[in-house]
Formats: structure tokens, C-alpha cells, sequence
């Protein structure tokens, strides 16, 4: 059982209630996924089971897409529609806002800017995640952290008597908040904001329309996965022999990680060209074959 899942999930579940689920569908404790998704949220989930837990890692750095909605108006404590109200604008306040206004604080979120995470984010604070800590009445300050905004995109502003629906698309690097940008318009516009909608389109490479519900998404083999990953390099028996003792191989055509497939087309591993006594070689960074 190696593979990679793409789950469209659910709104209401944990990534990690998706991952118990499938590791007792499967019958194994190696599930993972790349990149959490708020219970809130809904859309891509990326998962590995077996031997593709191991390079996740390569998925979860990848170019990440959402579509969202902020409301401005109110301010809650987790920066989303779950949390407790902390502050709340009058209509008059409201409506001094204009789109112009709007569109300029968000075209400004877009490059490569530092952003406060949400204090109810999956950021680890020695070992114990920071919503958990904010759920057991901890206050908890993140630093800033740097991340890319490629694309921010308004699609619609609707006006309410006491608030303002923005629906947007975003297009980012791993590690960014969409939570955060909806905190940070507010408070850059004086009346607070928070999101009430976030669904993920894009975990590159895999995007929204390959995903399925989680009852019905199927295993589909390392190979094919990794393939859309990385660079890939075919090794015959002889190199494949060679992987199983962790030998180096002649050197990679391409700079950077590369996916070895075996005879077979199998993934068998991972191959980093290295300077090895004054000469370029591959070098087995991961094993998939013994």
C-alpha cells in the first residue's frame, strides 16, 4: 500500500481526522499529508501512504492556491468566522470604506512580504501547536515569518448594513495565511476583518479538479506522483543494484533532486548529484528498495 491520495475535504474535519481515516481504511500508521487545512476549510489534500509519506515534503514546498472570503466589519480571535468576536465596527465606519480602498491594501499583500501568523496556526511553540495553546487560554504572539504572494484577485465586493464580503483568489507560497491577510486588511482599513470561507485549489502540482471526496479518492502509485514532483531518471538493473547498497551512480543529467525509476517504472529513489572525491556523482539521498 504506496501511493498518493488527492481528497477534496470536507469542511468541519481536522487534516488529521482525514489521515486516521485513511490509515484505518488501509490498515497502516503511515499516512501523512502535506499542508494542514483548518477544519473550516475545504479542498486539496495531499496525502501519502507507505513509502510515499517520505517525500511529502517535496509537495508541501509547492505553489499553494485558495479561494476565500474576508468579511470586514469585525475581528475575532482566530482571525476566522469560529472564533470569538474581539472588536466590532459601526455601519458609519463601514461605509466610509471604498473598493478603491480595498483593492490597494490587497494588491499591497501581493510579493514577497513578512507576515504575522494567525496565533490559532499549526506552528509548533516547544513542541505544543499554537492553537492548542490558544485553546488552553495561553496568549501567543507569532513572529513575523517571510512569504510570497504571487496573486491576489477581488472577484466580488457585496455591502452589507454592518459589513463588507470581499471573495478573492490567492495564489502563494507554502506558509502563508490566508487567515492573516483577511486580519491584516482590517486592521490596515481601521475596522477589522476576519475570513468566513477558504477552499484550496492548488497544492502544485495537483489541483482541485484531480481531487475526491474522501469516501471515494484512490490510491494512485508513488511513481506517478513523484513524477509530477520532480525531475525523474530512468536506472537499469545494475544502478538499481547499486541504489539497494547506496552507491553512488553517474551523475544526474539535471541539478537538483531527482526521481530514479527502475526497470519496472517503479519509484526506487531519490538522487542528489554530489562532488564525491573531486568527481560529480548521484548520490541516494532516499532509498525506496532494499
Amino acid at each position: 500500500m504506496n501511493g498518493f491520495l488527492l481528497i477534496d475535504k470536507a469542511s468541519g474535519m481536522t487534516s488529521h481526522d482525514v489521515v486516521a481515516k485513511m490509515r484505518k481504511r488501509f490498515g497502516t500508521k503511515r499516512v501523512g499529508h502535506a499542508g494542514t487545512l483548518d477544519p473550516m476549510a475545504t479542498g486539496v489534500l495531499v496525502l501519502g501512504v507507505g513509502s510515499a509519506t517520505r517525500l511529502l515534503q517535496y509537495v508541501t514546498d509547492g505553489l499553494k492556491g485558495y479561494e476565500a472570503t474576508i468579511e470586514l466589519g469585525r475581528s475575532t480571535h482566530t482571525d476566522d468566522k469560529e472564533g470569538e468576536i474581539t472588536s466590532q465596527s459601526t455601519p458609519a465606519e463601514i461605509q466610509k470604506i471604498t473598493d478603491e480602498q480595498i483593492a490597494q491594501l490587497l494588491n499591497s499583500f501581493v510579493g514577497t512580504i513578512f507576515q504575522r501568523p494567525s496565533s490559532v496556526s499549526a506552528i509548533k511553540i516547544d513542541g505544543k501547536s499554537a492553537h492548542q495553546r490558544v485553546r488552553e487560554g495561553e496568549v501567543v504572539d507569532l513572529p513575523e515569518r517571510e512569504v510570497t504572494i504571487s496573486a491576489i484577485e477581488i472577484h466580488e465586493i457585496r455591502r452589507r448594513s454592518d459589513s463588507i464580503e470581499i471573495d478573492i483568489s490567492v495564489t502563494c507560497s507554502a506558509g502563508t495565511y490566508i487567515r492573516a491577510i483577511a486580519r491584516d486588511l482590517g486592521e490596515r482599513l481601521g475596522v477589522g476583518g476576519h475570513l468566513t470561507k477558504l477552499r484550496r485549489n492548488l497544492v502544485s502540482p495537483f489541483s482541485l479538479s484531480e481531487c475526491a471526496p474522501m469516501a471515494e479518492a484512490e490510491l494512485f502509485p508513488v511513481a506517478v506522483g513523484i513524477s509530477r514532483i520532480l525531475p525523474t531518471r530512468s536506472v537499469d538493473f545494475e544502478e538499481l543494484s547499486e541504489i539497494s547498497f547506496g552507491r553512488y551512480l553517474s551523475p544526474s543529467q539535471v541539478a537538483g533532486i531527482v526521481a530514479a525509476l527502475g526497470p519496472d517504472g517503479e519509484f526506487v529513489a531519490l538522487l542528489e548529484n554530489k562532488i564525491i572525491a573531486d568527481q560529480s556523482l548521484a548520490a541516494p539521498i532516499l532509498v525506496a528498495v532494499k
